[in-house]
């Protein structure tokens, strides 16, 4: 059994993942894996009380003084002396947290273990969403299949077993910002409340409620307790059971049936819709595994990344810091969705970012700049986290702008859609220019703190870092493009784009920023961000010859085990641009620690235990293979359907 590869139904606001028994009956194996079993929504946010009570403001943070430009910025960067609860209640909170545990139980009270489950067999019908799952307890056959409402936060069970004593058991934690979202010692911490088959959850700021519909061949019956109840059959151990989580007290829970209707209908209207490829016809074995992945990606970004909000790196499967969303990973997640006929799907998430408007406009006033900056380590709140790393960054800023014109180009072709966000590309390309700053010259440089895409720099010693240049000359270079649609007059940005200062070479090779002479030997990890300026997009201030040698160096002096999932896609897409889609083949599927995808197709970081799962590999991979249908390697046939 493989405790790395656990299998997950979901709505795109809601998920459950599940072990081996369908349910979450092997929570403590799983834990013990760095993969427990979660139940989380978008609307599943706790915030844990202080010491004294009260909430904490972003103004309590002590904050640190850099030179940049001539003047003093301020950015929350260290956990100063004396401050130090201040700035990790800050980063800890919101965090999303664990609704509940649903597992097998017996009416023994013994607790079912790996050791009791033999001759397991698990099935995902990515058609209909639902888990199949069959396996021997304590040498008795049992069937578990496992659906998730797509329209309402429910998870619907069918439990068939001769087993005498078989139940299915609902238990409760206390929210935690860990990777499990749960913290199972603590239940005086939280109440739950019972009325009927309804429970009412409070726990700090936090009020939701579970409504359970049981299905029975017997009469049934419910044992309930402080934060747990059992679900045992009279005559036999057949049960039809749903729990729906919300926050309205009137929510009632559908039927199995109900929800198996509605996740069929769902589910294939998805797979109708979506623009997927056929490799049935291309001999090299190769073909086969990117089209596995390809499918599954699809599946998996559709049950955790097309909701409401931008999704967290591990989606709502786990807590990857703290379950908050990095808007940075925002890209990778997401900016694949046009391509696929999925436009429609990014729009929720994308007005998300407007709600936030008054945040970013005071983030970026914070530290004298115009416009929108976008925070980097939100919750749902839009609030940014103090970190080492997060609030020096800036190469999220035009992501939006880049991703609006896929949906321009692929999905709303018209002058409406242009119009209605046209406020929002201004005020990001405000933000560039401001960030910008003229030399002796006339070219217009980025200057310290900045921390790069490739977060190994020193902040204090970073000027004009490659991919953020290119970057905010081609979000520039849109931004100019939307306003000649519209009739604007958008000069001024032309200009500076097209004086943002050239990329700095050494050796016939592109540098990670101005004053990195040593790329290939001090900084040859992490991101290797300067292909993105040839990869993500195709910068005119390019040579191709130099970045030829540039992603071969790389390939040649890069120590992989540090790379990250989305990597292998950025360098695919380069090596697609600069005409080598054989290449383009192998990075896709490079044998390297974070580029590893799993049975369940999720992206496994190996080398890191808290990212049993990375969405952004996952969408990063779907952002570069329209690029290989484009361009496909020679003897490749692939089929667009």
């Amino acid at each position: 059994m493989s405790t790395c590869s656990p299998l997950s139904v979901g709505n795109g606001e809601f998920c459950f993942t599940a072990d081996i028994t369908g349910l979450q009956t092997l929570y403590d194996t799983y834990a013990a894996s760095n993969f427990p079993l979660c139940t989380m929504s978008n609307w599943g946010w706790h915030t844990a009380p202080t010491k004294d009570g009260k909430q904490y403001q972003w103004e309590d943070l002590a904050l640190t003084p850099y030179q940049h430009a001539g003047r003093t910025v301020y950015y929350p960067v260290k956990a100063m002396p004396g401050n130090e609860e201040v700035y990790n209640w800050l980063r800890h909170n919101p965090h999303k947290f664990n609704l509940g545990r649903i597992s097998l139980c017996l009416a023994s009270g013994v607790a079912i273990t790996q050791a009791h489950i033999t001759n397991p067999h698990q099935k995902l019908d990515l058609l209909t969403g639902t888990i199949t799952s069959r396996f021997m307890l304590n040498g008795q056959p049992v069937e578990v299949s496992t659906a998730c409402d797509t329209k309402s936060d429910t998870i619907a069970i069918k439990l068939k077993s001769r087993h005498k004593g078989l139940g299915i058991k609902l238990s409760f934690p206390y929210g935690h910002h860990s990777i499990s979202g749960s913290d199972w010692g603590s239940p005086h911490k939280h109440t739950t409340l019972w009325d009927g088959h309804s429970a009412c959850r409070i726990m700090d700021d936090v009020k939701y409620c579970v409504d359970i519909n049981i299905q029975t061949t017997g009469a049934g019956h419910i044992n309930k307790a402080a934060h747990t109840c059992e679900i045992f059959p009279d005559l036999c151990s057949d049960i039809t059971v749903s729990f729906r989580f919300g926050t309205s007290p009137n929510c009632m829970a559908p039927c199995y049936e109900t929800v198996i209707a509605n996740a069929n209908k769902t589910w294939g209207k998805y797979w109708d819709t979506v623009r997927l490829a056929n490799f049935s016809k291309t001999k090299d074995p190769r073909a086969h595994e990117l089209e596995r992945r390809m499918v599954l990606s699809l599946y998996l970004l559709r049950i955790q990344a097309m909701g409401s909000l931008p999704p967290a790196e591990t989606g709502l499967t786990l807590n990857s810091w703290y379950g908050r969303f990095h808007t940075e990973m925002y890209l990778w997640n997401s900016a694949f969705l046009p391509l696929w006929n999925l436009g429609d799907k990014l729009m929720p998430s994308l007005q998300w970012f407007y709600s936030i408007i008054p945040q970013a406009k005071a983030l970026a006033k914070s530290n004298g700049y115009k416009g929108l900056r976008w925070p980097k380590q939100p919750a749902n709140t839009g609030r940014d986290a103090p970190s080492h790393i997060a609030p020096l960054l800036v190469w999220q800023q035009p992501h939006l702008i880049y991703m609006l014109e896929l949906l321009h180009q692929n999905t709303y072709k018209n002058h409406t859609f242009l119009k209605q966000h046209w406020a929002l590309v201004k005020q990001l390309a405000e933000f560039m220019v401001s960030f910008l700053y003229p030399d002796t010259t006339g070219n217009y440089e980025m200057l310290a703190p900045i921390i790069p895409a490739q977060e190994v720099h020193n902040p204090r010693e970073v000027k004009s870092p490659m991919f953020e240049m290119e970057y905010f000359r081609h979000g520039l270079s849109l931004a100019c493009e939307w306003g000649s649609r519209l009739g604007h007059n958008t000069q001024k940005w032309r200009d500076i784009a097209s004086n943002i200062a050239p990329p700095a070479i050494k050796d016939g090779l592109y540098l990670a920023h101005a004053l990195c002479h040593d790329t290939y030997e001090k900084y040859n990890q992490d991101h290797p961000m300067m292909v993105g300026a040839y990869g993500l997009f195709k910068s005119p201030m390019i040579q191709p010859a130099i970045m030829k040698a540039t992603l071969d160096k790389i390939l040649q002096c890069w120590q992989h085990d540090t790379m990250w999932g989305w990597d292998y896609a950025m360098m695919a897409m380069c090596a697609i641009n600069l005409g080598d889609s054989a290449l383009a083949v192998e990075l896709l599927l490079s044998d390297s620690p974070k580029n590893q995808y799993v049975t369940s197709g999720n992206n496994y970081q190996r080398t890191r235990a808290d990212l049993p799962l990375y969405l952004p590999g996952n969408g990063s991979l779907l952002l570069a293979l329209p690029m290989l249908f484009a361009n496909p390697p020679k003897g490749w046939v692939i089929e667009v359907v």
